[in-house]
């Protein structure tokens, strides 16, 4: 098995309902819900949505007070328009602006908002990578 992945990312929320509807807004549909959790399938791994207290009693520490934490999830698109259309999409769904997107030092045009919980999102354009088809990544190896 290869050590070096990820299959699952849960997002604590707060209101399980409000985050379902930010997703549908941005136009994620729902592969499993589960009632205090609903899982999206994405490119090979799930991105999961838990409420806060339901996910610290999962962890094994029920009193935890959860937040989030320093983490930038990321949408990579091939045009700067894209980009710019994604982050209009987040914004209308109600996500927070936080920077719109321009171009930035490293030669790419990014952005960043976050979701209703305080999740951080970047969508980005980055001309040094190529995207697949299916918009999944794949980095060239050194």
């Amino acid at each position: 098995m290869t050590p070096q992945r990820v299959t699952l990312i849960t997002l604590g929320v707060a209101d399980l309902d409000r985050s379902k509807a930010f997703y549908a807004a941005l136009g994620w549909t729902p592969t499993n819900d589960e009632g205090e959790v609903v899982f999206y399938q994405i490119n090979g791994m799930v991105l999961g949505l838990f409420g806060l207290a339901p996910l610290a009693k999962d962890q094994g520490r029920p009193d935890a007070t959860l937040g989030t934490g320093a983490i930038t999830l990321a949408q990579n698109f091939t045009t700067d328009a894209d980009v710019d259309a994604a982050y209009a999409a987040a914004l209308a769904a109600g996500a927070t602006p936080l920077k719109a997107p321009e171009k930035v030092f490293w030669g790419g045009y990014s952005g960043y908002y976050a979701d209703p919980d305080g999740h951080v999102w970047e969508v980005a354009q980055n001309p040094f990578w190529t995207l697949n088809a299916d918009g999944s990544l794949t980095l060239a190896t050194a």
